[in-house]
């Protein structure tokens, strides 16, 4: 149960003593939600708070989910829920989560529940009443923390709010058995050690995720490309992906990481922070693998990443060596995110601020010269004049985009260059 405790910490480090009652925050006076709360009203000791809602206001840190667990069964929580006005989803029936869709928001409410069977990517669970055997089948300590929402108090059945406290991500029970019942919980597992851990990594732990690695193949390439988007999506994940680097744990799923992935990576997210650059999911991705546009694509094939996703990590890619003189030519010819990332990912240390500052608040120009305009010109209309408009375009990009009336003088020499040159043919 609940321990008691001082000051809770506000933020993700270890600071103070994390308390046995959930602080008062924000999120918990959304009118919609205490509707929801109240509609479902049991004699288990329900409803609660669940999961991560209660561990990051544990933290001091913002809520966007907010999770419900109840005793009662999903049909009765539909029942509850429409009878009161409130619209119900059976999102996950067969596992006991209906959403409840109220004043715009979703809140999830699963019932408690106790595994039957697994087999390293689905589970088949029975719904209970017991709330310290719902907790058992959760994966971390930190995560099987519940909450009353009238009196706050917390409810801890595996040592969750020391684990918080410490900065210890431990799983519940066996590591290895917690593993063996979804495989994720491998990539979970750094993930979370990348957000919370700020203690000493449980050796146990570490040792069940290299031990299960193999076990990753039987995922989803889905599952894995989400999960692997989440850890490299974090503040500084450099240390996690160091860990999953010597314990083989990309092995089964990525064998396009290159050589140098967390040094790379490190030194992306000390640039990051160095030039209070904002943080670029296709520049994590492309700090931890190998530089062959050829294989970076196979990867982005074999995880199923979106178009987009797939056309940024090729463009920057094919974009070429970052120079403080071609950093424009690379954002026009792509966009400045592209080109920032280019900077970011292969600019040398000299390089890398002067390039920033020749994109900052940069807009890629126009070049107002047309065909109808090479033709005004005395050009004749053909494939030349599509030759010719190529030619200005690169003298006029080579120049740093100069104004219009250098675009004029450019075209107006391009044009009698060409017209000299079909007369002595």
């Amino acid at each position: 149960m609940g321990r008691n405790g001082g000051d809770n910490r506000q933020s993700g480090t270890a600071a103070g003593m994390i308390a046995a009652q959930l602080p008062h925050a924000e999120w918990q006076q959304a009118a919609g939600l205490q509707k929801v709360l109240a509609l479902l009203a049991d004699s288990y000791g329900g409803p609660r708070y669940v999961g991560g809602a209660v561990r990051d206001t544990l933290l001091g840190l913002p809520v966007s989910d907010v999770d419900i667990a109840t005793a009662l069964l999903p049909e009765t929580v539909m029942d509850r829920l429409e009878a009161g006005g409130v619209k119900a989803v059976p999102t996950g029936l067969d596992h006991g989560t209906i959403t409840a869709v109220v004043d715009g928001k979703n809140y999830e409410i699963t019932t408690l529940r106790r595994d039957v069977s697994t087999d390293g990517r689905r589970a088949t669970v029975a719904f209970a009443t017991d709330w310290r055997e719902d907790a058992a089948r959760r994966d971390f300590t930190i995560n099987a923390l519940y909450a009353d929402p009238q009196t706050r108090e917390v409810f801890d059945y595996f040592g969750g709010l020391t684990d918080l406290e410490n900065g210890c991500l431990r799983f519940i029970g066996d590591a290895a058995q917690r593993i063996a019942e979804d495989f994720l919980r491998i990539l979970r597992y750094f993930r979370f050690l990348a957000r919370f851990g700020s203690g000493p990594v449980n050796a146990d732990a570490i040792h069940a995720c290299a031990q299960g690695a193999h076990g990753l193949t039987a995922l989803s390439r889905e599952r894995i490309a989400q999960e692997l988007a989440r850890l490299l999506s974090l503040k500084n994940p450099a240390a996690s992906v160091g860990l999953m680097i010597e314990n083989a744990i990309f092995a089964p799923f990525l064998p396009e990481l290159c050589s140098d992935a967390h040094d790379r990576l490190q030194r992306l997210v000390r640039r990051e922070q160095l030039l209070n650059q904002p943080l670029s999911l296709p520049a994590r991705f492309l700090s931890i693998l190998v530089t062959d546009p050829v294989a970076v694509d196979k990867v982005a094939a074999r995880l199923k990443l979106s178009n987009k996703m797939r056309e940024n990590l090729a463009n920057r890619l094919n974009a070429g060596a970052p120079t403080e003189g071609n950093i424009r030519a690379i954002a026009y010819r792509f966009d400045n995110d592209t080109a920032r990332d280019v900077a970011m990912l292969f600019a040398d240390d000299n390089a890398l601020p002067l390039c920033l500052a020749r994109l900052d608040n940069w807009d890629s120009p126009f070049m107002y010269i047309k065909g109808g305009d090479l033709i005004k010109m005395g050009l004749p209309a053909g494939p030349l004049v599509a030759k010719t408009l190529q030619e200005l375009e690169a003298i006029w990009v080579a120049e740093d985009f100069p104004v219009s009336d250098r675009q004029s003088e450019l075209a107006l020499q391009l044009v009698e260059a060409a017209m000299s040159a079909a007369k002595k043919a």
